[in-house]
């Protein structure tokens, strides 16, 4: 694909040196739909980043879209912070209806702001309102959010060396196979919690993402969130699943932790819960932990109607039929470890592992800066991938759940290709 120079003086003069995505891609995007970006030169794209997961039914899906006009055209509420609203209402009684009631999960559902970040702080802070402890464990190689509390249970020494500050009442305990199996899970962290000598103050709660996105794409096995959960039940700790990035299927089932069999105490959602791209973010709890003092946790924009009428849209368009969602991206997702299996296999010397589930997968190099070779041959052949990992190691593929089997193949194709020019 020839790609022209884009004008990018604006962004390179004005813009915060602080921006990373549009480095790695360096052209001005001017349309989407489905699973195809087009920059304003009209070249395509086919998008395996999905927003960051944000995107989970494709870019501008047309039935979310016409909802969103409708409401819109309407003169529909717009912003309404935490007040009643007929979107509201919709969305809440599509989500008890279509995702709570199905799975039999008890949860209180709370809107602590538009983005990730605020699900999570407002989960540790209603944590550590409930048991009267400030101690949190995380796990290596986590990510949770970008503002303090959220750091502070981060594993990402860069992106923690930005906080400026101390981050503090964090703890982190070894994530799953984070010995490679040498060592017996929990070991290390129920030594602590058990030895009055430790120096561990008594955790309020374990946060934990049953993948871990940026981390790498690590996954953990059901088994071992079993273990976990049954050691927050004798501790006395409450279990957090971070979902913000695995949930609304992106692991197959709604939520990434059902496979395990596991009920968290609180849950964290937002990225594809409103289903369009819009700014949202659910915290759920047991209902015996909802101890708020009315306004004891706020936010002006906890209240993003639009992305309401776009939400309960998405629950009814893909998950009122039980299973078929579900399915179809298991089968996905096979395709996806197919064609792994084939380029891993092509590439003894230099693939060091794949892993994934659903329609999230990673392919890990023994050269730590292959990936960022193949994510950049990629964008060159109209492909969209980016890399994770705490060095940027592991090639990240996060399709839309709603791309076709051609399209998944054609950029699988294309990985394959930049996989092969980048030796």
């Amino acid at each position: 694909m020839t790609i022209t120079q884009p004008d990018l003086s604006v962004f390179e003069t004005l813009e915060s040196e602080v921006r990373s995505y549009c480095r790695g891609w360096p052209t001005v995007f001017d349309r989407a739909q489905g699973s195809r970006m087009y920059d304003e030169d009209g070249h395509a794209y086919l998008d395996f980043f999905a927003g960051a997961g944000s995107l989970n039914y494709g870019h501008n899906n047309p039935v979310l879209k016409r909802a969103l006009i409708d409401y819109l055209e309407r003169d529909g509420v717009t912003h309404g912070l935490d007040m009643s609203t007929t979107a509201k209402r919709a969305f809440l009684e599509a989500f008890q209806n279509l995702v709570l009631r199905p799975r039999d999960l008890p949860y209180k559902v709370m809107f602590p702001g538009p983005t990730g970040t605020n699900a999570v702080e407002s989960a540790l802070k209603l944590a550590r309102k409930v048991k009267g402890r400030e101690a949190i464990v995380s796990f290596t190689n986590a990510f949770h959010g970008m503002s303090l509390g959220s750091l502070a249970v981060t594993g990402n020494a860069f992106k923690r060396a930005g906080a400026g500050i101390p981050l503090v009442h964090g703890t982190p305990m070894p994530f799953d196979n984070y010995f490679d199996g040498q060592v017996p899970d929990f070991l290390w962290f129920e030594r602590l919690l058990e030895d009055q000598g430790s120096g561990l103050n008594k955790p309020a709660a374990v946060i934990v993402e049953t993948v871990q996105g940026e981390g790498g794409i690590n996954v953990a096995r059901p088994e071992w969130l079993r273990a976990l959960r049954d050691l927050c039940h004798r501790q006395d700790m409450l279990l957090i699943v971070d979902d913000i990035q695995m949930g609304c299927g992106r692991t197959g089932a709604f939520f990434s932790f059902e496979e395990a069999g596991i009920t968290p105490d609180i849950v964290t959602v937002s990225k594809s819960i409103s289903g369009y791209g819009l700014p949202m973010s659910l915290c759920l709890f047991k209902p015996e932990l909802d101890i708020w003092e009315p306004g004891e946790h706020n936010g002006t924009f906890r209240g993003n109607n639009p992305a309401f009428v776009t939400a309960a849209a998405t629950l009814e368009t893909y998950w009122a039929d039980g299973s078929a969602m579900e399915k179809q991206t298991r089968g996905r997702g096979e395709q996806v470890e197919q064609a792994l299996v084939s380029i891993a296999e092509e590439n003894v010397a230099d693939v060091k592992e794949y892993r994934g589930r659903g329609l999230v997968w990673g392919i890990e190099f023994h050269d730590k800066d292959r990936a960022d070779r193949v994510a950049k041959r990629a964008f060159e052949l109209g492909l969209l991938i980016e890399t994770s990992g705490p060095e940027s190691e592991v090639v990240k593929l996060l399709p839309a759940l709603t791309i076709t089997p051609d399209e998944l193949d054609e950029g699988l194709r294309t990985l394959a290709r930049a996989v092969r020019e980048t030796v």
